[in-house]
């Protein structure tokens, strides 16, 4: 066996095993960035006057799964409605009216 090709084997497979885990890691998206998908989404069924969102994301358990989330709510047509985005893919999982 050639040590020169196991030592820069053994590195590539290091260097692949750290970098990796870290590129595919996926970040959760700003408070801002959620609100802007949020009245985006909303503002199909009316205009949106207003808006609010918590930038510390939470912990919301839905159908025995848990999801980090933001909350927000927006103001349309005169009603106002509270949102629940998840945090990293910037789907929202719950309108109720308020």
């Amino acid at each position: 066996m050639n040590w020169k090709k196991f030592i820069i084997g053994a590195i590539i497979g290091f260097t692949a095993a750290y970098v990796v885990p870290t590129r595919l890691k996926q970040r959760m998206i700003s408070a801002e960035k959620a609100l802007s998908l949020a009245k985006s989404s909303l503002q199909h069924q009316g205009s949106v006057s207003g808006s609010w969102i918590q930038t510390n994301p939470e912990t919301y358990k839905k159908n025995n799964v848990i999801y980090t989330v933001y909350k927000g709510g927006v103001c349309r047509d005169n009603q106002q409605y509270e949102f629940i985005i998840d945090a990293y893919t910037g789907a929202i999982i719950e309108t109720n009216p308020l």
